[in-house]
């Protein structure tokens, strides 16, 4: 939706309005009613509906708190209980003090909410629904066990003895009348396991209503195995990037055009599901497609947003409501006009002739490869991953695993014992475009200094020969942010993080690796909705890249 959508506005105006309800029915909960009316009241309702009243107004206020998030977000379930408390609440304000004005309130939110049902489209999560059904259920037992438990064997921290019959009613009042039910602790103790069991009442209504309105979460295998034939044919025919090769991993998730000859492959975490890249098909097909998966997104309580998308769609992004925010450039090495002649390759000329004296020696091979070399190239993944103190990287890279390894190409470099020291596998970007780019590229750590060097130029010369034209050294990430007087404030920012945290991350060391080849430096972005949901891609950006391992995302790449 764009955010300047009419409707998207009354739903945040819908939200504030069951929020201040929510607000008034707390206050509502602790105050008393008019007396003029209570003592109207009293000839027609018994003293325990009447605080069973203030119980609901107190509960239907809490909860509303948390339904009106839900709201913005088109949710389904969050506008049907959101129905029926106000139905609720309507009524037990009537019952409590004859509160009009507030049941006229909860009337009108009433009639607004049930004209604009068709707003709410966005789905929960089925298995979570059932869970917090489940667990809602359970957790009453439990508290009723827990209340009535404590009552009867804590017999010397209050002034009544119960038995269990009594201990049990005791424990459901609590829930209905004022002032605890009348129950008088003699002990400290006693005054805390009272105040523990509204502790465990509220925690267990607070996750079942969270468990409610969670997004839809992917399980299982995120594509079926027809979905990922019909994008790699897709990428075959009309992928132009180092991306398109990306989205065949097998953690991506796809959404198709509803021609079937594009599509966007993605990944969800939380409420965000971030697109890797930018479409890939016809590019007639490009607006069509991303205004469908603005659509699925809300259906599924998502927010979009897309990763490393080039330049040349930002204004198609802008039409649809996206903001665009500077990330990195990625390097782009020319082979053909690629040389390591001159004063400025002087470095890589030393690395290759050092290495070559050495008896290092470089060694191409094509796929399938072999048990045993799978076998060795495993063995320096684990020493790098160690190097590194942490764990495969995923999303925006590839994994070690010897079933997609063992149909690419792969430079090894051997030491003169014949132990590989370190290894690139290679990537086509696409066959008929020129291009290439490499997938892992691990190493031991005790590799001579410029091996990596070394590596790199003998792919590149391969790479010439075999007619390619370009080779794509990846994301540097935050690199060229903020540099421009004309660049957003935003950038600037981050340019400023970027100059401070290199220390920790080390963005300068891995950009001087890449800039040493004399590359081309393309903008890449992330195009999200707005400032609002941006932490909430990259946090869903962070978990997808490292698997949930958000620890492990901290750590440096090379």
């Amino acid at each position: 939706m764009r955010r300047n959508d009419p409707s998207s506005l009354s739903l945040h105006v819908t939200a504030t309005l069951v929020a201040s309800m929510g607000l008034i029915h707390l206050l509502s909960a602790v105050t008393p009613g008019l007396p003029s009316r209570v003592a109207w009241l009293q000839d027609l309702f018994p003293i325990e509906i009447r605080h069973s009243a203030h119980l609901f107004t107190a509960l239907s206020g809490f909860s509303w708190l948390i339904l009106a998030s839900g709201l913005p977000r088109r949710k389904r379930v969050a506008w049907m209980l959101t129905l029926g408390f106000l139905g609720g609440s309507i009524v037990f304000h009537l019952i409590k003090g004859f509160d009009l004005e507030e049941s006229l309130f909860a009337a009108g939110l009433l009639v607004l909410l049930g004209s604009t049902g068709r707003a709410y489209t966005a789905r929960s999560d089925a298995p979570s629904m059932a869970q917090g059904a489940k667990a809602l259920f359970a957790s009453g037992l439990f508290t009723l066990a827990y209340g009535t438990a404590g009552f009867y064997l804590l017999d010397r921290a209050y002034k009544i003895r119960y038995d269990l019959p009594g201990a049990a009613l005791r424990t459901l009042l609590m829930f209905v009348a004022r002032d605890n039910a009348g129950i008088v602790p003699t002990t400290r103790f006693g005054r805390f396991f009272a105040d523990s069991i509204y502790l465990v009442g509220g925690i267990s209504l607070l996750y079942a209503l969270w468990m409610l309105l969670r997004p839809m979460l992917l399980r299982g295998d995120p594509a079926s195995e027809a979905e990922r034939s019909r994008a790699q044919a897709i990428v075959e025919a009309h992928g132009h990037s180092s991306l398109a090769p990306m989205t065949l991993l097998k953690d991506k998730a796809y959404f198709f055009s509803r021609s079937g000859q594009s599509f966007l492959a993605y990944v969800p975490k939380g409420r965000g599901a971030v697109a890797f890249g930018d479409p890939i098909g016809p590019p007639e097909e490009a607006a069509d497609l991303i205004r469908g998966f603005q659509r699925f997104c809300a259906e599924n309580d998502w927010t979009p947003g897309f990763y490393q998308t080039r330049p040349d769609l930002l204004d198609l992004y802008h039409q649809f409501g996206f903001r665009a925010l500077k990330i990195g450039e990625e390097a782009v090495v020319d082979l053909a006009g690629f040389t390591t002649s001159g004063k400025a390759a002087q470095d890589l000329r030393s690395a290759r002739n050092k290495l070559s004296k050495l008896g290092y020696r470089i060694e191409f091979v094509q796929p399938p490869l072999s048990t045993p070399l799978l076998g060795e190239l495993g063995e320096v993944s684990e020493e790098w991953l160690r190097l590194m103190k942490g764990s495969e990287k995923r999303f925006s890279v590839g994994w070690f695993e010897e079933s997609s390894l063992i149909n690419t190409q792969v430079a090894v470099v051997r030491a003169p014992d014949g132990e590989i020291s370190a290894f690139a596998n290679l990537v086509p970007t696409n066959p008929f475009k020129g291009g290439i780019t490499i997938d892992l590229m691990r190493h031991r750590a005790n590799m001579p200094h410029g091996t990596m060097d070394f590596l790199f130029l003998a792919l590149f010369q391969d790479c010439k020969e075999q007619g390619q034209e370009r080779f794509y050294l990846g994301l540097s990430a935050l690199s060229g942010l903020g540099e421009e007087p004309t660049s957003a404030r935003m950038e600037k920012v981050v340019h400023y993080l970027y100059e401070h945290l290199n220390t920790f991350f080390h963005f300068k060391g891995l950009h001087a690796f890449k800039e040493k080849f004399r590359p081309q430096w393309e903008p890449r972005y992330l195009v999200f909705p707005g400032y609002g949901a941006l932490m909430r891609l990259v946090v869903a950006l962070i978990r997808a890249d490292s698997g949930d391992r958000l620890i492990d995302y901290l750590k440096p790449d090379l």
